[in-house]
C-alpha cells in the first residue's frame, strides 16, 4: 500500500520519571528526519484501586494515546522503562486491550522497533526490549532494531543495544541522555521511518 500524506509513525512510550519519555523526544526527531510525521503519545498508569481513573488528559508531556490512533498509524516506535525485565504494567495494560487489532490484522505488515531505560546498566534492558517486541510480532509487525552499521553500538559506555535504543539513568531520576544515546534514538527513529518509506514506494 503506498504511503499517504497523512501517514504517521506513532511514538507510544509509559514514563514513570521522565527518562522514557526524553529518549520518546529523540527518536521522534529521528522519525521526522526521514520525512515521515512522529505523534508523541503516552499510556495513563494503572492503580490497584479499581474505583481510581485517570484524568481524561494527563497534566503534563504527550497526550494519551486513542486505540485509533495505534490502528491507523503507518509504524510504531514503542517504549517502557523496565520492570523485572519487562514493559512496565501501563503499557502492557494499553496492549491488551488490541484484541480487535488482532483479529482483523490491522498492524500486520507494519515496521515497529522498541525502545527503555533502565536504573542499572544491567537491569534488563534487552530482556525488556526482546519482551515487547512479542505482543508486536503477535500483531504481524515488522520488528526493525539497530544495525551495526551505527558505529555509536560499539563505542557506547551507556545505552544502546541491537534490539533498540535505550539509556541507563543510573538510579537518577534526572540522568540526561548521553550523545551516543541521542544518536541511536534519533538512527532507530529514522530506520523505522526509512522502512515506511520504502514499504510506500513498493506500493505506488
Amino acid at each position: 500500500m503506498a504511503r499517504g500524506s497523512d501517514d504517521y509513525i506513532l511514538v507510544l512510550y509509559y514514563s514513570r520519571s521522565g527518562s522514557t519519555a526524553r529518549m520518546a523526544a529523540e527518536i521522534a526527531r529521528g522519525v521526522e528526519s526521514a520525512g515521515v510525521p512522529a505523534r508523541l503519545r503516552t499510556v495513563p498508569p494503572v492503580s490497584p484501586d479499581t474505583e481510581a481513573s485517570a484524568p481524561p488528559v494527563p497534566d503534563e508531556g504527550a497526550p494519551y494515546c486513542r486505540p485509533e490512533e495505534l490502528r491507523d498509524c503507518a509504524g510504531l516506535l514503542m517504549g517502557s522503562p523496565t520492570r523485572f525485565g519487562n514493559m512496565a504494567a501501563p503499557l502492557r495494560y494499553f496492549l491488551d486491550q488490541t484484541g480487535d487489532m488482532w483479529l482483523d490484522g490491522s498492524l500486520a505488515g507494519k515496521p515497529a522497533g522498541v525502545f527503555t531505560s533502565t536504573g542499572s546498566i544491567h537491569g534488563g534492558q534487552e530482556t525488556t526490549l526482546l519482551s515487547m517486541m512479542l505482543p508486536l510480532l503477535h500483531h504481524g509487525m515488522l520488528i526493525a532494531g539497530i544495525p551495526y552499521s551505527e558505529a555509536r553500538l560499539m563505542r557506547t559506555t551507556s545505552g544502546g543495544t541491537p534490539y533498540g535504543a535505550s539509556h541507563w539513568a543510573g538510579g537518577s531520576e534526572g540522568a540526561q541522555l548521553t550523545e551516543d544515546e541521542i544518536a541511536l534514538c534519533r538512527a532507530q527513529g529514522a530506520r523505522v521511518a526509512e522502512l515506511v518509506n520504502k514499504l510506500g514506494e513498493r506500493g505506488q
